[in-house]
């Protein structure tokens, strides 16, 4: 067990208050489906817990308070402040899946085709939440359609979007390219179906495959697991990885304008020539983001990208 959470002296009339929170345990969350959490204590055991009540809105990699019950279950007590929170959407909703998140791991393909507006949109969510992005670009033994597929990434590398090509069909080579960029940190890994995800994450972590049937027993969820997210410890040099699978679209509901625009840096600069201080960078006179455009200084699609995007999210604050 970890060490219970100390509390300063309090009141005679907090005594018993005080003498719970002193029971709570330090833990992470390591696997969510649904309402069920498996927590991570600081001496490696974990639990299963719900959060008490009604609460939810607990994410994998959040920090939590645990308030132990029985052998192996728990109920969370509370969240512990995040640096950052990330959402998977659908057409109905945005949900929050993961938190506390250093650098995102896009995994992309030479073949199948993968989508500009999918890779787009997730660096716009890791650039507006203060997280690193790092792309894959897997399936590099199609050599006859590797040009191609660099031609499309080119625009994303011009911004200092670090690209790294490589196999998952060769772990040796995954674990010397990749490996000591994971390390110290914690990294979430996003891929449409057929990136090689699934193969990527198993050369990583050889043991993937085991724990998943693990958690999913342990949750009596089998048949769900492939719609669960979960946090790995990666094996030496380190880090931990958090894989979410069936992703069709990187939530970006919750953004505001400025979060929006954190999410495209190239527009930094330009916007220092905008004439107003609340310019949406569209159709305003004087708009420097449009000048650089206009002088090829931002790449068309990008800005596309940008304009779907703040129409999509002034549509949704519309509805709602």
């Amino acid at each position: 067990m970890s060490a219970p959470r100390k509390t300063k002296n309090a009141p005679a009339g907090a005594a018993s208050a005080s003498q719970a929170a002193s029971t709570l345990l330090d833990g992470r969350i390591i696997a969510a489906h649904g309402r069920h959490y498996t927590v991570e204590l600081a001496d490696g055991s974990v639990r299963k817990c719900f959060p008490r009540g009604k609460k939810a809105g607990a994410a994998v990699g959040d920090r939590v308070l645990v308030a132990p019950q029985g052998k192996d279950e728990g109920a969370i007590d509370a969240i512990l402040p995040r640096s950052n929170l990330l959402y998977r959407s659908d057409e109905m909703r945005s949900k929050q899946f993961a938190s506390n998140v250093d650098q995102l791991l896009i995994v992309i393909a030479v073949q199948p085709t993968f989508s500009d507006d999918l890779t787009g949109r997730a660096l716009a969510g890791a650039w507006s939440a203060g997280i690193s992005p790092l792309i894959v670009l897997n399936k590099t033994d199609l050599v006859d359609e590797l040009p191609a597929a660099r031609a499309r990434l080119a625009p994303i590398a011009a911004l200092g979007v670090p690209v790294i090509e490589l196999s998952a069909l060769e772990p040796d080579n995954v674990h010397t390219l990749l490996a000591p960029r994971l390390a110290g940190r914690t990294n979430l890994l996003l891929g449409q179906s057929g990136m090689g995800k699934s193969t990527l994450l198993n050369a990583l972590i050889p043991d993937a495959r085991a724990a998943t049937r693990e958690h999913s027993t342990a949750l009596d969820m089998g048949k769900h697991t492939t719609t669960s997210t979960r946090l790995y410890h990666l094996p030496e040099p380190g880090g931990d990885l958090i894989d979410s699978p069936g992703f069709q679209a990187f939530g970006l509901q919750h953004l505001t304008r400025d979060d929006i625009i954190r999410g495209f840096p190239e527009f930094t600069k330009p916007i220092e020539q905008c004439r107003f201080y609340n310019c949406t960078h569209r159709q305003e006179p004087g708009c420097g983001v449009v000048a650089a455009l206009e002088s090829g200084q931002i790449n068309p699609l990008r800005y596309a990208l940008y304009q779907r995007i703040l129409e999509e999210n002034l549509a949704g604050q519309q509805r709602y």
